[in-house]
């Protein structure tokens, strides 16, 4: 009787394809470093309206000092962000074999980067009104979210995917991901309620701050609890080697961002610390995206059945 046929070897993406990728994650983080520098320095109105900078001029006058500089500098970041989204589109179209999936997330991203433009246009419309700020970070969030997600897919071949961790693991990185939402949004409450507004006059959420922080410190404890259990039960059911890294690295970035908030919190909310705590935030959503994903793996197209495919068994 014939032995069977192996599967067909894995055909990976170009490491060019996994250049623009990894560049693509670190500029929508980095997106949301500058938009914080903008905050945090008060410059959120350095340019009063949008699309221009000034009602009678495209870019800052000398009226509008420093603050319309920084406010004036980030729009021009917007570009750069353009000119990386589209590069990635351009790599992964040319590359070969071609990848359907890869190519709709890196349109994807460069269709978020208008959306969250026209939105930070009407944070300054709107004066700065908490409650848009907090949809224009939440906007961020969402393109790291898929920028991990191009990352991490193309690292993979272009074959049906196939579980490497039972239903109770999977559920368990599920709802890691779901509190961490709910962490990032209180986040934003908190942020929206405090201090660095963004400029002098911009509005507040009329919240109580203490109790919109507390809730955000309970949400914070809640979602380390779960990162640890779903350590201990991917050691326990013998998860692939991959999915515990990457669960360590969520509570790597959990505990960074535990330390990071507590020191601002007794200091004074310095503004260093705070962008910090941003770029935390930033680090979280990626890492719990990516553990997520780690819970299952692509096999070469054709391939049907192979050791990921066994694996689910041992992992109940």
């Amino acid at each position: 009787m014939p032995a069977p046929a192996d599967p067909p070897p894995a055909e990976l993406p170009s490491r060019g394809v996994r250049r623009v990728a990894v560049a693509s994650l670190v500029a929508n983080i980095g997106i949301v470093l500058t938009g914080g520098a903008v905050r945090l320095t008060a410059s959120g109105l350095g340019c009063p309206t949008f699309p221009r900078c000034t009602a009678t001029s495209l870019v800052p006058t000398p009226a509008h000092g420093l603050h319309g500089i920084i406010e004036f500098g980030n729009r021009l970041l917007t570009f750069a962000l353009v000119a990386v989204a589209v590069l990635a589109v351009v790599v992964i179209r040319r590359a070969r074999p071609r990848r359907v999936d890869l190519s709709r997330l890196a349109w994807l991203l460069l269709a978020g980067i208008p959306a969250q433009a026209l939105l930070g246009g009407i944070t300054v419309l709107t004066k700065l009104n908490p409650w848009v700020v907090m949809g224009h970070f939440l906007c961020s969030m969402l393109l790291i979210g898929l920028a991990t997600v191009l990352v991490h897919r193309s690292r993979e071949p272009d074959g049906p995917a196939r579980p490497v961790a039972g239903p109770l693991l999977r559920g368990h990185a599920v709802a890691v991901v779901a509190v961490t939402v709910a962490v990032v949004y209180a986040g934003t409450v908190v942020t929206g309620t405090g201090p660095h507004a963004g400029d002098a006059v911009a509005p507040r959420t009329g919240l109580d701050l203490l109790e919109v922080t507390q809730l955000h410190v309970d949400l914070v404890w809640l979602l380390i609890g779960l990162s640890v259990g779903l350590l201990v039960l991917s050691h326990a059911l013998h998860a692939p080697p991959q999915m515990v890294r990457a669960v360590r690295v969520v509570l790597a970035v959990e505990a960074l961002q535990a330390v990071i908030g507590y020191t601002q919190y007794f200091t004074g909310l310095p503004i260093g610390l705070v962008d910090l705590h941003m770029l935390g935030a930033s680090l979280l959503v990626a890492a719990v995206v990516d553990a997520l994903l780690c819970t299952r793996t692509r096999l070469p197209l054709g391939a049907e059945t192979g050791p990921a495919v066994a694996h689910v068994a041992a992992t109940g």
